[in-house]
């Protein structure tokens, strides 16, 4: 009888693990779907993208060569600039935007930029893989500088995801749009400087960033984080006016 019990209780502490470890994975699975905006491939780089220059071709060439006159006519201290600031934040546009804008002051702004940057690989990487350009780096070995990539050249992931950010932020700040603008499309430069992409790589991160912000724009739970996210940069914005 008491041998009984026990297989009893065995299986029902079994079901009840069962049942936890079912509403673990569902709740694990939702939140999950939530942490991007974007599905995969949406928007499409390959379809949209131009395929970049043939490998051996004239217009391989003359990237090559654009790329290397970028990468030669710059002074070490652009390059250790480049370099130095090459990660990806939203603060780097600070300068433009006002001393307020850092880390800590606009908590949903920052977890809404976090969001954002997570879900740009599911529309940079398949093109990436698709095409396997190699870097200029890789084609000539005197346009080394830094550390080497793990992934492919084009599209520039650095011009896309800086690009996004400068669109965004852009119409979080009218105001300042030109400058922010200007700061985004010195993030891709920046890896053109360094030996890290052809100039036709940036282009096309800044091609695919613009319908990526399209595509961001359909999805209701951007714009409702867009505008807890505008809301409180317009409250951070106003205490710093005098009076406030």
């Amino acid at each position: 009888m008491k041998s009984k019990l026990r297989v009893v209780g065995s299986t029902e502490r079994l079901r009840s693990l069962v049942a936890l470890w079912l509403v673990l994975f569902f709740i694990t699975a939702t939140l999950l779907a939530g942490e991007k905006y974007l599905a995969l491939n949406q928007p499409d780089g390959i379809a949209l993208l131009p395929p970049p220059p043939v490998p051996n071709s004239a217009e391989q060439a003359a990237d090559l060569a654009s790329a290397r006159a970028v990468f030669q006519a710059a002074p070490p201290e652009e390059k250790a600039r480049a370099e130095k600031y090459a990660f990806l934040t939203i603060f780097k546009f600070a300068p433009v935007i006002g001393e307020y804008f850092k880390h800590g002051k606009v908590p949903k702004t920052e977890a809404f930029f976090d969001k954002v940057k997570a879900s740009l690989g599911n529309s940079i990487n398949p093109a990436k893989e698709y095409w396997k350009r190699e870097r200029p780096y890789q084609a000539d070995a005197t346009l080394s500088y830094g550390k080497p990539e793990s992934s492919y050249s084009y599209p520039s992931g650095h011009s896309a995801v800086g690009t996004v950010q400068a669109l965004i932020l852009g119409e979080l700040f009218p105001d300042k749009r030109e400058a922010i603008l200007e700061i985004g499309r010195s993030i891709g430069w920046d890896r053109v400087v360094i030996g890290k992409h052809f100039p036709t790589d940036v282009y096309a991160g800044r091609t695919l960033a613009q319908a990526i912000v399209r595509e961001l724009k359909t999805n209701p739970d951007f714009q409702r984080d867009f505008a807890e996210a505008k809301a409180e940069v317009r409250a951070a914005l106003a205490s710093q006016t005098p009076g406030k």
